[in-house]
């Protein structure tokens, strides 16, 4: 009669086992799915670079300081942008304070620069497998990157949303 009462325990264990087995199993597939969507997200400043832009398209000085640090953090996982320190360092100044402003005009202040230099890094290093599209505001004398050619000033927002033109094409 004992025999069966172990074996009865030693099925049950194996199991309870083979149930948090599963469980592990799921929980590491999960994390290495999530772990993979975070890596192309960080693995493509430009695509990082766009947030930022519509965020302050949008005038979300939440939202944008949001998006830059995540872009700080695609600059700084992409190898590419390794090449030029000088301008490396230059584009994370200027990402770093719109990432702690919540000034929407600071933030954009410092946007212009470093659109000017990532723009440098973009056609120096070939970040981008689409067209790039470099627009230029007049009122603000002040450049900035675009995944599609319509105007949306990120300079002024709603106020002047078209305000602008395309003076580039990067292929």
């Amino acid at each position: 009669m004992a025999i069966p009462l172990v074996l009865l325990k030693i099925k049950t264990q194996m199991k309870t086992l083979f149930k948090l087995l599963t469980i592990q199993v799921l929980v590491l597939m999960m994390a290495a799915s999530l772990s993979a969507q975070e890596k192309v997200a960080v693995a493509n400043p430009l695509q990082a670079y766009y947030d930022v832009k519509d965020a302050l398209i949008s005038s979300n000085a939440s939202v944008a300081g949001a998006k830059a640090t995540a872009f700080i953090n695609a600059i700084k996982a992409n190898e590419k942008t390794n090449g030029s320190k000088v301008l490396r360092d230059k584009i994370l100044f200027d990402a770093e304070h719109i990432a702690e402003s919540k000034d929407i005009e600071h933030q954009r202040d410092h946007f212009t620069s470093l659109s000017t230099d990532f723009y440098a890094l973009v056609k120096a290093v070939k970040l981008n497998d689409k067209p790039v599209y470099y627009a230029y505001c007049p009122m603000k004398k002040s450049y900035w990157l675009s995944e599609v050619e319509t105007i949306k000033n990120p300079y002024y927002g709603n106020k002047m949303l078209t305000c602008g033109k395309v003076t580039e094409v990067l292929k």
